[in-house]
């Protein structure tokens, strides 16, 4: 998985979980259509072979505020890998659709250079082991290091009250790392992945909660320079092995 930039201000972010079904196609459509929706163009790199997030854009109205797709689970004889996942030059917001297994080797390169890391999670012990797994993997191979303030976790198709979502949250707040949004469990957005839309492009008045959730996604992924700059070395995560293997048990623990 090859990707580089071009662009110094690009921001990269990408959207992880091993486990199919967690919402990361959602995430990235909806997120897309937020910042086409400002009158930018984002572009989508979609490396799931299921081509969830290139579909979406088949079924997206021309007369729609413009997302470039960019199918990296396809491969093409005519051109070489990097001319495929080539950037557009009129894009500086990049949405990574990463596919459902992915070894070593590529969870590194697909991270690297990244500004923001999203990890949805589903509210089952199932879901959280898996994602536990990530998060570990992102520390421990990735050597994302927590002190740069580039990953977080964004609950999905919760609803609240339940012994479920109460378990979700102890075991997110455990790790340190932030919870940006809690979307909640909605046919609002098979509605809106249906018709090549995203939620921000229904009617105001049926999704304004969930409009709210993403836009608290959208504040924090937009505050990455400042993230950038604020980040300090001299607490690299990275460089402290003990306590990232201390935060591997509880990971471990709080997922059983």
């Amino acid at each position: 998985m090859l990707i580089t930039p071009r662009q110094d201000k690009l921001n990269k972010i990408v959207i992880l979980n091993p486990k199919g079904g967690c919402g990361k196609s959602t995430l990235v459509t909806n997120l897309a259509a937020c910042y086409a929706n400002r009158g930018t163009i984002p572009a989508v790199m979609d490396y799931d072979p299921q081509g969830s997030t290139i579909a979406w854009l088949d079924r997206r109205s021309a007369e729609l505020p413009a997302i470039h797709g960019i199918a990296a689970y396809k491969k093409s004889m005519q051109a070489t890998r990097s001319w495929q996942l080539r950037v557009p030059n009129d894009t500086d917001t990049l949405l990574i659709d990463s596919p459902a297994s992915i070894d070593h080797d590529d969870l590194r390169e697909l991270t690297r250079d990244s500004t923001s890391i999203l990890v949805p999670v589903l509210p089952s012990s199932m879901d959280i082991h898996a994602a536990s797994r990530c998060i570990a993997d992102l520390l421990l191979v990735a050597k994302v290091d927590r002190s740069d303030r580039k990953l977080a976790v964004v609950a999905n198709r919760t609803r609240k009250h339940t012994k479920s979502f109460g378990k979700l949250m102890r075991f997110l707040d455990s790790l340190g790392i932030p919870i940006i949004a809690v979307l909640r469990d909605t046919q609002n957005f098979v509605r809106s992945a249906e018709q090549g839309i995203g939620v921000c492009e229904m009617p105001p008045s049926k999704v304004r909660p969930d409009i709210e959730q993403l836009e608290n996604i959208v504040t924090w992924l937009d505050a990455w320079p400042d993230r950038k700059r604020d980040s300090t070395s001299t607490t690299a995560f990275n460089k402290r092995p003990g306590v990232a293997r201390s935060l591997l048990n509880r990971i471990q623990l709080g997922s059983a």
